[in-house]
């Protein structure tokens, strides 16, 4: 173990007792963050309007803040915009997180001086946590990457506004810099597939020991490396590399092609970092499911997926959560966003303590027929099929196909894009089909009822996807596939793509 890992091992072992008992008090937490939000948030524009002065339990709380999408919270961040102070939160936001949105345009998520210490601080803590856990502190002594957007900021309203990810550049401390990889300037590239050959140009030499960033990209910058550099594995080329951390998506679709890359199985760190706040992260190796994030100035409620577009839904906090159930999850910050409804759908598989997994995208599922299938459930029936043959899957998409071309039942129609396609694609489609099944009563009730033909997978030529987010301009960065669509935006684009067999 280098000097750096040896210094830092002490207070590495102190956050992992901090996490233990955040993990530990965490309704408590969740009870005293609610209140000193309001208290610290009663004089501002929306404490005025929402009577904060009055709230003083739970049911007050819900009766006051109702949930709200970014569209109904863009006025508050329209004034902002224009330089008004103690809006959302007291005085300015530090910085504006721009997301993109869907019926939006681009989204100015405000972090507060408050809260962005926060995001910083619990990736930092997940990697401690990693280290306290596991014996695993040689990153610290080598080359670390973080696969990012860039962190040229602009200002509005003098407020330094980025991508999350190029923001989170501006906040690693100064000891940490000297480890960083790539240089200042080429993170500053815009364009990612010149950024990518940049990274490697410089990266290809180092002593690369943690690589971090969304699993697709990861993967083309592994694909970039070993083409360039003749090498059969990244682990010929980092034999130091031992851990990769990634987040916003579900690792498994990629797991095999990456370690297949990297030469051999290698730990991983699971995060869930937002614009909105860093809601949750692996704290044991291995663990199912994250520790949500509880004392990080975070508020949060579950709504029942199933009635998060109802007028008055169901609101639950953390100590009447059930296993199992697929929640929307809604944020109250120390920045300012207020009964947030985020877009995601979780479910916790642990209370004792509160771990969960991301489900899906609330506006990310299939319903076409009143099925409503969800991420984690394509993902749980897919996955499996493939690992069993052998198979790796690059990427997928799943569309609903009401009014087939060639006549006959509609069905669902499964974009695959293969790292080599099934032996036997018609039995792989019945074995993924009979999984679904198990997966979703309903989908089950359609196929038996013959509303619906059993699923069609359609494999695709390789790289189809990344030409897809090319087009839209979304190659590289945080940004991630929809798994899911309840129409054919995306399933017509692709259908080009689809290998004639």
């Amino acid at each position: 173990m280098g000097l750096r890992a040896t210094l830092i091992r002490p207070f590495a072992h102190w956050i992992a007792r901090r996490i233990d008992r955040m993990a530990a008090n965490a309704v408590a937490d969740q009870e005293r963050i609610r209140q000193h939000l309001v208290a610290r948030a009663h004089q501002t524009a929306f404490g005025r309007d929402h009577d904060f002065s009055s709230i003083e339990s739970y049911a007050d709380f819900t009766r006051q803040i109702p949930i709200r999408d970014y569209e109904d919270l863009k006025p508050y961040v329209e004034r902002v915009k224009q330089g008004e102070q103690d809006v959302l939160w007291p005085g300015k936001p530090a910085y504006f997180a721009k997301t993109s949105g869907t019926t939006s345009g681009v989204k100015y998520i405000p972090m507060s001086r408050e809260s962005t210490p926060l995001h910083f601080g619990t990736a930092r803590d997940a990697l401690f946590n990693y280290f306290a856990r596991t014996g695993n502190g040689r990153w610290l002594d080598g080359k670390l990457i973080f696969l990012s957007g860039s962190p040229v900021l602009e200002e509005v309203a003098g407020i330094p506004t980025g991508r999350l990810s190029g923001i989170s550049n501006h906040l690693v401390p100064a000891w940490l810099r000297t480890n960083q990889m790539p240089t200042w300037s080429t993170n500053c590239i815009e364009d990612w597939e010149e950024k990518v050959e940049r990274i490697v140009d410089e990266t290809s030499g180092a002593d690369m020991r943690l690589i971090s960033g969304i699993p697709p990209w990861v993967q083309m910058y592994y694909e970039r490396l070993l083409a360039r550099s003749g090498q059969r594995s990244i682990r010929e080329m980092f034999p130091n590399f031992s851990v990769f951390v990634y987040g916003g998506v579900n690792f498994e679709p990629y797991r095999a092609k990456l370690e297949e890359l990297v030469g051999a199985p290698i730990d991983t760190v699971e995060t869930y970092p937002a614009s909105e706040g860093f809601i949750a992260f692996q704290d044991r190796f291995p663990a199912q499911g994250l520790l949500l994030n509880t004392n990080a100035g975070m508020f949060f409620e579950f709504v029942p997926a199933g009635e998060i577009f109802n007028e008055n839904p169901t609101r639950l906090w953390l100590k009447d959560v059930e296993l199992g159930v697929n929640y929307a999850l809604i944020l109250h910050t120390n920045a300012g966003l207020w009964g947030y409804n985020i877009g995601d759908t979780v479910q916790f598989v642990s209370k004792n303590p509160y771990r969960l997994v991301v489900s899906g995208r609330v506006k990310h599922f299939i319903s076409a027929f009143g099925e409503h299938v969800i991420g984690k459930e394509v993902e749980e029936s897919l996955l499996p099929v493939a690992n069993e043959g052998g198979l790796r899957i690059v990427e997928f998409t799943v569309a609903p196909q009401v009014n087939p071309p060639e006549g006959g039942l509609p069905y669902h129609e499964w974009f695959i894009e293969f790292d080599q396609p099934p032996a036997d694609p018609e039995a792989f489609a019945r074995a993924v089909d009979a999984r679904m099944r198990t997966q979703n009563i309903y989908y089950d009730d359609l196929i038996t009822g013959n509303i619906l033909r059993p699923l069609v997978i359609r494999p695709l030529r390789r790289d189809a996807f990344r030409e897809y987010m090319k087009a839209e301009g979304k190659l590289g960065g945080q940004n991630k596939v929809p798994r899911l669509a309840n129409d054919r935006k995306i399933a017509d684009w692709l259908a080009r793509w689809i290998e004639q067999q």
